[in-house]
């Protein structure tokens, strides 16, 4: 199985929507794709995640499922922080880059949020409710998770191309429980840009499968449709 993750295109937050560049990164998403094939879509419930997905189904002629779990509303509610008088990503956060940094919180692996540093946090709910259900979504794709191994059993065969259409925030702590990468380390060097596509490969190898990233926050098709490049509308490169 190859599982396809998507970030929604440029966005507008209040409405929930897609700019003009979001629709334009969405429609380039959307030839991308069609040049793979993809046999099953799955979209946030979020109607900016919904939009950019909406071009790849016209032109694949697929239906959606949407995922209620996978609204970064709750996410947001869960791993963003006041800070300086704003509400911003934990990620974001001065303070909390700083934590995530620390040996000592690198050391408890999968259980950092035990860390009494994030004592009175939402952290351990909002993780291990994206790790209970995004290992039940794998289990109907055909794959039980083995947390504690770091690795997934292959029920059945796979050999399908899947999409999900969903957000950064979400995205990352998503990504880090599919990879058994930290939430605190994988959210200070990984990073997912407007319309982007992370490829991850569940290959069996000896029994068992440990995903692969194939390609992280890749971006190619906005270069071939000649769009701003911009990424994440700060860093041009």
């Amino acid at each position: 199985m190859l599982f396809f993750y998507i970030r929604h295109g440029d966005p507008v937050y209040d409405p929930d929507s897609l700019t003009p560049l979001g629709t334009r990164q969405a429609e380039a998403l959307a030839k991308r794709l069609a040049r793979y094939g993809i046999d099953k879509i799955f979209v946030s419930t979020s109607q900016r995640a919904k939009d950019t997905a909406k071009p790849t189904c016209e032109m694949l002629k697929k239906d959606i499922t949407e995922l209620d779990w996978c609204n970064e509303k709750y996410t947001w509610d869960d791993f963003s922080i006041e800070e300086d008088g704003n509400k911003c990503w934990v990620f974001n956060s001065s303070k909390y880059r700083e934590l995530f940094s620390k040996s000592e919180i690198k050391a408890m692996g999968n259980r950092w949020y035990e860390a009494l540093q994030f004592s009175g946090s939402n952290f351990e709910e909002g993780i291990t409710r994206i790790w209970r259900n995004s290992d039940a979504f794998f289990e109907q794709l055909g794959y039980t998770h083995n947390r504690e191994g770091g690795y997934y059993i292959q029920n059945k065969p796979n050999n399908e191309r899947i999409a999900l259409f969903a957000h950064q925030g979400f995205g990352i702590a998503f990504l880090s429980g599919i990879l058994d990468i930290p939430y605190p380390e994988f959210s200070l060097h990984f990073d997912l840009s407007h319309s982007s596509m992370t490829v991850i490969d569940f290959s069996e190898h000896g029994g068992k499968v440990i995903p692969k990233i194939l390609t992280l926050s890749n971006d190619s098709h906005i270069y071939g449709e000649n769009l701003p490049t911009k990424y994440n509308n700060e860093i041009l490169f």
